[in-house]
C-alpha cells in the first residue's frame, strides 16, 4: 500500500523499567522493521530519546532549556546506533544521519542522500531530531516524512490507536477508525505535539497510530490492513492539490 514510508518510534519504547537501554525490546522493534523491509518498502525512521533524558523533565531541576534540549537530541543519536546494530544484525542495510554534526558516529543529514539511500535499499534513521531546541522529535518526524516524501507517517504507542480519552483510565474511551487533523487539536488529544500534526495537516499526510508490541503491525499497515487509527484531512487520507 506504501511505496515510502517514515516510522516514529518513541525513545520508552527502548528502555526498561529503569529506563536505559532495554537491548531485548530493541530487538523486537528491529524485527518488525524488518518484516516489513522485506515487502521492499522504502523506510526512514525517527527516533525518541525518552529513555535516557527528556529536555522537558531536565528543565525543571535548573538546566537551561536549550542545554536540556540539546542533551535530549544526543540520546536520540545513542538510540539510532544501537537499533542500527539491531537491524544490521538481521540484515537490513541501514544509515544513520544526524542533524547534528558527529563525523565518527553517523553522516550528517543531507536530504538528497536521505532519499539515495532509501532508493537503494537501505534503511535510514534519523537522529538529534531537527537539530533545534524546542522542537519534538514528533515535529522532526513530521518534517523529515515531509522531506523524504514519505506516503505516511506511522505513530508507534502503546495503545492500539486513539481514543476519546486516555483508555487505561476511562472504561468508556471511544477508539476512532480515522479522524482529522482538526479534530485531533480541537479535542487536546496527545498524539504528536500540535506543531507536528499542524505540519501534516497543512502538507496533507496521514499519520498511522498502532500499538508497536502487536505482532507484526508495521508489516501489516504496509500491507493495507486495517490497523490502529487513520489521522486525515476532511477528504481522504492524501489529496493533491490542484494547479489553479
Amino acid at each position: 500500500m506504501y511505496k515510502r514510508v517514515l516510522i516514529k518510534v518513541s525513545g520508552e519504547v527502548f528502555g526498561g523499567k529503569n529506563g536505559g537501554l532495554d537491548y531485548e525490546a530493541i530487538s523486537k522493534v528491529a524485527k518488525q522493521i524488518s518484516e516489513a523491509y522485506e515487502l521492499s518498502t522504502q523506510i526512514g525512521i525517527v527516533v525518541g530519546g525518552g529513555n535516557i533524558i527528556r529536555g522537558i523533565d531536565s528543565e525543571k531541576f535548573g538546566v537551561l532549556r536549550t542545554t536540556a534540549d540539546y542533551m535530549g537530541m544526543l540520546a536520540t543519536v545513542i538510540n539510532a546506533l544501537a537499533l542500527q546494530n539491531s537491524l544490521e544484525k538481521l540484515g537490513v542495510p541501514t544509515r544513520v544521519q544526524s542533524a547534528i554534526e558527529m563525523k565518527e558516529l553517523a553522516e550528517p543529514y543531507i536530504r538528497r542522500k536521505a532519499i539515495r539511500h532509501l532508493e537503494k535499499g537501505r534503511t535510514v534513521i534519523f537522529a538529534a531530531g531537527t537539530g533545534n531546541p524546542y522542537f519534538t522529535t514528533d515535529t522532526a518526524a513530521s518534517l523529515r516524512a515531509m522531506e523524504i516524501g514519505a506516503d505516511v507517517i506511522m505513530k508507534a504507542t502503546k495503545v492500539d490507536g486513539v481514543y476519546s480519552s486516555d483508555p487505561m483510565k476511562d472504561p468508556k474511551a471511544r477508539k476512532y477508525d480515522s479522524i482529522t487533523y482538526l479534530d485531533v487539536l480541537k479535542k487536546g488529544l496527545s498524539i504528536m505535539d500540535s506543531t507536528a500534526i499542524s505540519l501534516c495537516m497543512d502538507n496533507n499526510l496521514p499519520i498511522m497510530v498502532f500499538n508497536l508490541k502487536g505482532k507484526g503491525n508495521i508489516r501489516k499497515i504496509i500491507e493495507g490492513k486495517k490497523v490502529g487509527t487513520l489521522v486525515r484531512g476532511n477528504n481522504g487520507a492524501r489529496t493533491k492539490k490542484k494547479n489553479k
